[in-house]
């Protein structure tokens, strides 16, 4: 297990809690998981899932919480299956071997790395667009500026794990505050924007098309699978056999809370811009809140939200690499190479700080990166291998023969067979 991870075990004691009663560390979770899904994700989410049109939209917001409730218990369960202390990493290879746990431990690195690049590309984007739109200040060379954001973002990281969890739960506060006053001051502008397209009906093939190809991107968009491993692991040590009563009611307290917000926030987007702006903000590669900026000459607005993007991408980026750096050590140790802990630990934070910085000067499209990378592998780790380990694994039989796992594995399969449409799609061209 890496270092991250053992750092939680310096905080508690050996002795399980009980559940008698919800207690601060429980709160601190809740509010670190709903602060690690909120990101590049959930502010592009109002972008592409408003270009399929109302009814789309509809069915994505009920999909929500569901999708994302019993995904990530499922993946939760799975790492609480495992011995006492193991993280996911150790925990596959334990269940299905070495050669299929390096080959999932390789699955999940490149499900959760490429979110860093996502949120290097978005965090460059936003701040340069602030010092351009809001602040008249020519930005430095976009190389300079990424590089001492991603920097500055490491800085953090080396403080560990704990630090990263209550960091991103303090700034939960006041970004819950900020959304909220986002969303509401939008609703004097509404001007009908999505309902415009709910009076007729789509084809439904077309239908079928838009929902299947924005899968990936609500997948994408309320994933905090990256810190579950850890989540679980502080969830056994402090309770014990009761783990995963306690890891249930922290999940779908931080998910319907989630999704309350994320959907009003979206909603409240939608209805304010048409879908020729939304698809104006696309092509720009910028997050909603830093177009709404750059669309209003309200001085309010042109500075909050692009602050709000700002807290929410960074705090994403400390949650999100805790995983990542996770599957990089467990891919490092299981090519038989036992690096100090230290030489570990930077070599890690160097490969993230290079290919961080160098996606970022490069500024790929971020809605195709999460389209064709994101949402789909992220779903092969999150909705299958859970469902999977179900069927095959003794410890994890005792959540079978409920319909909870037959809707996770569908999304999962409709998730997936959409990178192959768009790959084919590709080569096609």
């Amino acid at each position: 297990m890496n270092d991250q991870a053992n750092s939680v075990d310096d905080c508690f004691d050996e002795t399980p809690a009980t559940l008698t009663r919800w207690n601060r560390q429980d709160t601190t979770w809740m509010l670190g998981l709903f602060g690690t899904a909120i990101g590049a994700g959930t502010l592009f989410l109002p972008i592409n899932a408003g270009l399929g049109g109302f009814w789309p939209l509809l069915i994505l917001a009920l999909l929500a919480f569901p999708m994302t409730f019993y995904a990530h218990r499922g993946l939760t369960r799975f790492v609480l299956s495992g011995r006492e202390g193991s993280d996911i990493t150790d925990v596959v290879e334990e269940h299905f071997g070495l050669k299929a746990g390096a080959v999932i431990t390789l699955l999940y690195f490149l499900a959760i790395f490429p979110i860093l690049l996502i949120y290097s590309v978005a965090l460059t984007n936003t701040v340069g667009s602030f010092m351009l739109n809001q602040l008249s200040i020519t930005p430095p060379p976009r190389a300079i500026l990424s590089l001492v954001l991603i920097l500055g973002l490491l800085v953090v990281v080396r403080c560990g794990e704990q630090v990263i969890v209550k960091a991103m739960s303090m700034m939960v506060y006041p970004f819950i505050v900020a959304l909220l006053f986002l969303a509401v001051f939008l609703i004097p502008h509404w001007n009908g924007g999505i309902l415009t397209t709910a009076s007729t009906l789509p084809q439904p093939s077309a239908f079928l098309h838009t929902l299947w190809l924005a899968i990936p991107v609500m997948v994408f968009s309320f994933n905090h699978s990256p810190i579950i491993s850890a989540f679980a692991v502080d969830q056994k040590r402090r309770y014990g056999e009761n783990a995963d009563e306690r890891s249930s009611q922290i999940l779908s307290r931080a998910h319907l809370l989630m999704v309350v917000m994320v959907l009003f926030f979206v909603f409240s987007c939608v209805l304010t811009l048409t879908p020729a702006q939304l698809a104006e903000a696309k092509a720009q590669n910028l997050s909603i809140l830093s177009y709404l900026a750059n669309h209003f000459s309200n001085p309010t607005i042109a500075f909050a939200a692009p602050l709000i993007a700002f807290v929410a991408i960074a705090k994403s980026f400390l949650g999100h690499y805790i995983g990542a750096s996770e599957g990089l050590k467990g891919l490092v140790l299981k090519t038989g190479k036992r690096p100090a802990a230290k030489t570990l630990d930077r070599m890690t934070a160097a490969f993230m700080l290079i290919v961080c910085w160098a996606v970022a000067t490069l500024n790929p499209s971020i809605l195709g990166m999460i389209e064709t990378m994101g949402g789909p592998v992220i779903a092969a780790i999150l909705f299958l291998m859970p469902m999977y380990a179900i069927r095959r694994v003794p410890a994890m039989r005792q959540y079978s023969g409920t319909i909870s796992n037959v809707f996770v594995t569908v999304i999962g399969l409709v998730a997936i067979s959409s990178l192959v449409y768009s790959l084919a799609q590709t080569f096609l061209a």
